[in-house]
């Protein structure tokens, strides 16, 4: 979270931890955490913080967020995810089909309720 713009105490984030692991096993998997960067999204400076959130996964930026960008921040996240996965990610948010994700699919992806 630090690395997206935002500052929560220690306390903060394990409080926000457990708000979100809804499988209850102390950790937070990538659906978990998007439900977390939503509501982080929607208390505070939502655009600042969507385009901090959206420079830290476009690694090279190109303005677009690809598969193996996505990869690597899942990666540094925790998560251990196949190509077919992550391909399957990409492509419940892109929208208009180019293979990649850019700022205003992932503002609706962070966005959504």
């Amino acid at each position: 979270m630090r690395s997206l713009g935002l500052n929560p105490s220690d306390t903060e984030l394990n409080d926000m931890v457990n708000e979100v692991d809804a499988d209850n096993n102390g950790t937070i998997d990538f659906n978990e955490f998007l439900n977390l960067m939503a509501q982080k999204v929607q208390v505070g400076d939502a655009e600042e913080e969507l385009k901090n959130a959206f420079k830290v996964f476009d690694r090279d930026g190109s303005g677009t967020i690809s598969a193996e960008e996505l990869r690597h921040v899942l990666t540094s996240l925790g998560e251990n995810m196949t190509a077919a996965e992550i391909d399957e990610m990409i492509q419940m948010a892109d929208k208009d089909g180019d293979g990649s994700i850019d700022y205003d699919e992932f503002a609706s992806i962070m966005m959504r309720e």
